[in-house]
Parts: C-alpha cells; structure tokens; sequence
C-alpha cells in the first residue's frame, strides 16, 4: 500500500458566522499552517483531527490503494486530492498525496 501526505493547506475563519450562529466553545482546532501528517496504508495519522479524517479518509484509502484521479480528471496531480474538513465556522483545506508507492 501507499503512503500518503496531508498538508494543511489554508485555513478559514468566518467570525460573523460564529457570533450568529455557534455557541461559546473554548477549544475549536489545533491545527496549524503548513502542518504535515503521514498516513501509512490508509491508517488515521495520529493526532489529526476525527472529523477532519472522517471526510478524507475514502480518499486516502483509494490513494493507498494505488487509485486515484478522482471525478475523471478534477486534479492536476491524478494522485492527489485536496479535501476540506466539515467545519463550517472553521474550514480546513488538506492537500493529500501519495508520497511512496507500494510500502509493504
């Protein structure tokens, strides 16, 4: 299986939508810009967020498979994806490549 590499990429923050909408929480997101995770064979790399893995992991998991290119052509980098968490007040956008093929 392949390995792969998630970088985050941007991240958003939409303060109007927070004070409208969210209640007060006190801890919301430790990622940082530029931080990078490793997932070997398609596991959850330890300490990324569970929500964030949870709408990427179909994609790491077609990629360590050795699948890829997505939506029939919709990345450059056919062995790539860029996915973004489901946190409306917080997006996250992850860049996901494979970054060495067939690991046993």
């Amino acid at each position: 299986m392949n390995n792969c590499k998630i970088t985050v990429m941007k991240m958003a923050r939409y303060d109007d939508l927070i004070e409208k909408y969210e209640n007060p929480i006190e801890h919301a997101c430790d990622l940082k810009m530029g931080q990078v995770f490793v997932s070997r064979g398609g596991q959850k790399p330890e300490g990324l967020c569970d929500s964030a893995w949870e709408i990427m992991e179909p994609f790491v998991k077609e990629l360590a498979l050795g699948r890829g290119n997505f939506f029939d052509g919709w990345m450059k980098n056919e062995k790539s994806a860029m996915i973004s968490c489901n946190d409306g007040f917080r997006p996250v956008s992850f860049y996901i490549e494979v970054i060495s093929e067939n690991m046993k």
